[in-house]
């Protein structure tokens, strides 16, 4: 079930009414448009206003005193459905048949590479287990579901819930982009154990040495 689902009907109608008018909307007329009283909109907007929903927006002359509009933030937008799924498996494909699959992987590591070297992480030489609590809090932001993980001596990352899931059953080349990304972002060679995709219960990556180390494991 969506975010948007488990809010209530009437939340969800003013919401919707939000999405429409990019310039916001005042108590009075989401009263006329929801057929609710003040009192009613403003508990719904007090609501959604505490969970970033929606925000005060500039307020609009009304001859008198003016009046206080509200309009979506983009956390509000973002409750709203948005296919990306289709269009990038249809981009990857057309990809992968122009240029190959190792080509859309090289691009893919490449991409995870450069995004990855933005972060700002655990210096390589952090102890193993720092490092694994850093890299499941930022996948955790991601929304990848993740948590830091230790199995026998080894620290590892669990994420359980795989963003790209729909992208990598057709096109399983998307994982380097996750590996790739992992590995500049950690300065760790990241070794994928487990992924959902391919049967596993959790998509589970192992920490391995610092990048460039002599002996890697």
């Amino acid at each position: 079930m969506s975010t948007l689902a488990r809010l209530g009907t009437t939340q969800q109608r003013l919401l919707r009414q939000l999405l429409m008018a990019p310039e916001g909307c005042s108590v009075e007329q989401l009263c006329e448009r929801l057929h609710i009283s003040h009192n009613a909109v403003r508990q719904h907007l007090g609501a959604l206003l505490a969970r970033d929903y929606i925000e005060r927006g500039q307020a609009r002359p009304s001859g008198g005193r003016p009046l206080a509009r509200f309009r979506l933030t983009e956390a509000g937008r973002a409750l709203f459905p948005r296919n990306y799924g289709l269009l990038g498996s249809a981009l990857l494909s057309q990809l992968r048949e122009r240029y190959g699959s190792a080509e859309l992987e090289e691009l893919l590591r490449q991409l995870g590479a450069e995004l990855g070297r933005q972060e700002v992480a655990p210096s390589p030489q952090a102890p193993a287990d720092e490092v694994a609590r850093w890299l499941a809090e930022r996948l955790d932001q991601l929304g990848y579901e993740a948590v830091a993980a230790r199995h026998g001596p080894e620290q590892q990352v669990e994420a359980f819930n795989c963003v790209f899931h729909a992208l990598a059953r057709s096109v399983p080349q998307v994982c380097r982009f996750d590996l790739a990304y992992m590995e500049a972002a950690s300065g760790r060679r990241i070794h994928h154990m487990e992924c959902i995709v391919r049967g596993g219960h959790v998509c589970r990556f192992r920490i391995g040495t610092p990048l460039g180390a002599p002996h890697e494991d």
